[in-house]
């Protein structure tokens, strides 16, 4: 199988890493090679924070070069903007039209841009665009958006939905793992 190439993107603290941790619990449990990186920005001051992982029959390097994603989850709907040049032709982009405030935005040197989303659908990207936050929130925490995504994300992979759930029960502690596994049935439902 050739290497494919997923990129998780978003903000500090939007919970990238337990995203990662679940796609990759996913993609091993599938008898694929792993391999997955992470860059921090200012992630504790609110910056980017991109997350690489590519799987396939033998992966040599987690990076993800432009043009080589053939999905990208986004948790913010200007971090996936940043993310289309890292977009295959015929890529995915599954992303939650949160909107947070960059720093220059805060401060009152930049606006906030918009009509991402049809920006982003203009340059003929498959955009799969869910209120994840407010899904999170129906399912007992925000801080569950990026499980939300996972979910929407996992019917467009084609792995089966048990392999998911056991990651869900694998990476997250067992106080969370009923609202997480909410979370995540929310996200996939809204995907159909």
């Amino acid at each position: 199988m050739e290497t494919k190439a997923v990129m998780i993107v978003g903000v500090g603290g939007q919970g990238s890493l337990l995203a990662s941790r679940l796609l990759g619990n996913v993609l091993i449990a599938q008898g694929y090679d792993v391999k997955v990186s992470e860059v921090h920005g200012m992630s504790q001051r609110g910056g980017s924070v991109i997350t690489y992982v590519k799987y396939g029959d033998k992966v040599y390097s987690p990076v993800v070069e432009k043009g080589e994603a053939d999905a990208v989850i986004s948790f913010e709907l200007l971090e996936a903007a940043r993310a289309l040049p890292y977009l295959k032709k015929g890529g995915t982009i599954v992303t939650s039209t949160q909107q947070i405030d960059p720093m220059p935005v805060i401060t009152g040197a930049a606006a906030y841009p918009e009509g991402l989303e049809q920006k982003i659908k203009d340059k003929g990207v498959n955009l799969i665009a869910v209120d994840a936050l407010s899904l999170a929130e129906q399912a007992g925490t925000a801080k569950a958006s990026n499980v939300v995504l996972m979910g929407v994300l996992s019917t467009k992979l084609g792995f089966p939905e048990e392999l998911w759930q056991q990651a869900v029960e694998k990476c997250v502690p067992a106080k969370f793992l009923d609202l997480n596994k909410k979370a995540f049935e929310l996200g996939r439902n809204a995907a159909k």
